[in-house]
C-alpha cells in the first residue's frame, strides 16, 4: 500500500464550518470523480483544536484537515498523479480549490509507516 497526506488549510473568511461542509458536499464529489478505481482510500480528517493543558488558550491552527489516499502501489500514485496534472483536470481542480484552501499553507507527504502492536 502506497499513501500519501495532505495537511490542508481553509481559505482565509471561510468559518471551520462552511469549509467542511463545502468540501464535503463538492470537492469531496470532484476527489471520488477521478479518484474511484485508481485509490483504494479517500479519507479526510477534520481538525478541531482544542486549548493548551499549561496556558489555556487554543491557538489558530495551522491546518484544518488531514487528507490521506491510500493507492495500491507507488506506480498507481504516479499514474493517477499525471492524469491528474491533464489541463482539463487540473483546471477542475484548480477552480474549486480556489473556493476552498489557502494553497500557499497546503503541505503534502508520502508516508513511511511503522505500527506498534499495543494490546498484550
Amino acid at each position: 500500500m502506497f499513501k500519501m497526506i495532505g495537511l490542508l488549510k481553509r481559505k482565509p473568511g471561510l468559518t471551520h464550518q462552511e469549509f467542511k461542509q463545502y468540501y464535503e458536499s463538492h470537492h469531496r464529489v470532484i476527489g471520488e470523480k477521478y479518484l474511484t478505481g485508481r485509490a483504494v482510500k479517500y479519507v479526510r480528517r477534520y481538525l478541531t483544536g482544542f486549548p493548551d493543558i499549561i496556558t489555556g488558550k487554543t491557538p489558530e491552527q495551522p491546518y484544518d484537515v488531514v487528507l490521506e489516499i491510500w493507492y495500491p502501489d507507488k506506480a498507481t500514485f504516479e499514474k493517477t498523479s499525471v492524469e491528474l496534472a491533464a489541463p482539463e483536470v487540473a483546471a477542475e481542480i484548480a477552480a474549486d480549490e480556489d473556493k476552498l484552501f489557502d494553497r500557499d499553507k497546503n503541505a503534502f507527504f508520502y508516508l513511511d509507516e511503522h505500527e506498534s502492536e499495543l494490546t498484550r
